[in-house]
């Protein structure tokens, strides 16, 4: 997997730059996924690394995420895609039928197959291949995302996946609603922290929102990649390097990299824990995925590279370890004036389990390219909106 680095026209730099301007003044919204060049031909199970480290096949005989639905907000869902038929339950369209720019790309049907996919001819395999997918189609504005929130709360969604962050002076007052309501209603919600670790290593939200789970991407070593972004929001994180998805605008399967990946992993563990343990509630869900991470060498956590550490569902469903805990405490602190109505717990314990944390990773296999541009979650200026999508569409093709 991997190749050659990803090819930049003149034309794509000079949008990347007034894109790159626009982010630094909060105007528009980064990505947390991006596309690498090099391409295969077979069937995408054979390069999906992390379910064999993860011990899939053997969790699969516990749990395969049946009963759980996963909400993704995000691009348009291909349900016509071999490994997503009958994997998509049916949905609201918040935007008044007006389809937003760039919501043709298939940010949306690559997370989605993460999380639930079958694996059918020869497509790509969910860790979760039995839960159901509530496509939600992501819009510009704080307040499209935050009704999506509370649609997903309201048609039986436990887990909603955000494989998007955007870039906000302070927290909107619709998102900062929406997530208590999911809060309050014991749905859990992962965000993706973000790529640009390595560069501004900006703070976006949701991930940056107390009640949502940031979560980080590591490598096949299990190390930290260089671009996760990182900081005090770090959750969790997952496997994010070297993920085969669909290739934009081409036959084949590429490889990629990004929190999004990561995202949709550890959105898809905690269906598999969800659904091995229906009487439990999202709170000690996750609480048995924090206790259960594998946590850096040192024992010190939280780190602002892997959070509470690596997400390991196989800790749980096969070795039975990780207490659930109290039913309706929200297991990570609440940073200091946060307007939440979910309540802190105390840090969960640092037994060290022997992964290596590492803050300067080596290169990541395959060569990315720039981040693809999703909806956003505050004001958006048209500008930045405008060259966030043209970025992700000259991003497609020069693959």
């Amino acid at each position: 997997m991997g190749g050659n680095g990803a090819m930049r026209t003149s034309t794509a730099k000079a949008a990347y730059r007034l894109a790159s301007l626009l982010a630094a003044l909060g105007s528009f919204t980064l990505a947390s996924t991006a596309a690498a060049s090099g391409t295969f031909a077979d069937d995408a199970r054979s390069h999906q690394w992390y379910l064999d480290r993860m011990q899939a096949d053997s969790m699969w005989k516990v749990s395969q995420g049946q009963g759980v639905t996963v909400a993704v907000i995000d691009g348009e869902i291909d349900g016509s895609r071999p490994e997503l038929r009958g994997q998509l339950l049916p949905s609201a369209d918040l935007n008044k039928g007006k389809a937003p720019a760039g919501s043709d790309d298939s940010h949306g049907t690559e997370m989605a197959a993460l999380i639930a996919g079958t694996g059918a001819d020869g497509g790509i395999q969910g860790l979760a291949p039995r839960a159901k997918i509530l496509p939600l189609k992501y819009y510009f504005g704080g307040e499209v995302i935050s009704k999506y929130i509370r649609y997903a709360v309201d048609h039986g969604a436990r887990i909603i996946n955000m494989s998007f962050g955007s870039i906000l002076k302070g927290e909107s007052p619709d998102m900062r609603s929406a997530v208590n309501y999911a809060n309050s209603k014991g749905v859990l919600m992962f965000a993706a922290t973000g790529n640009d670790g390595d560069k501004a290593n900006l703070l976006t939200a949701p991930a940056s929102m107390y009640g949502v789970v940031a979560v980080g991407a590591v490598d096949k070593n299990l190390t930290v990649t260089k671009w996760s972004t990182h900081g005090p929001q770090v959750a969790l994180a997952a496997p994010g390097d070297d993920i085969p998805m669909h290739c934009p605008n081409s036959t084949g399967l590429c490889s990629s990299w990004g929190t999004s990946q990561a995202t949709a992993i550890a959105s898809a563990s905690a269906a598999l824990v969800w659904s091995a343990h229906p009487d439990w509630t999202g709170d000690q869900v996750l609480r048995a995925l924090i206790e259960t991470a594998g946590k850096p060498q040192d024992g010190k956590v939280p780190s602002e590279y892997l959070g509470y550490g690596i997400v390991r569902p196989r800790m749980v469903l096969l070795d039975h370890e990780g207490d659930p805990g109290p039913a309706n405490v929200f297991p990570l602190p609440n940073p200091a004036g946060s307007n939440s109505s979910a309540s802190a717990a105390p840090k969960p314990g640092t037994a060290a389990h022997g992964e290596k944390e590492q803050t300067a990773a080596g290169d990541h296999g395959g060569s990315g390219m720039m981040p693809w541009a999703l909806g956003g979650l505050g004001a958006i200026v048209a500008a930045g909106a405008i060259a966030g999508f043209f970025i992700r569409r000259r991003t497609a093709q020069t693959t």
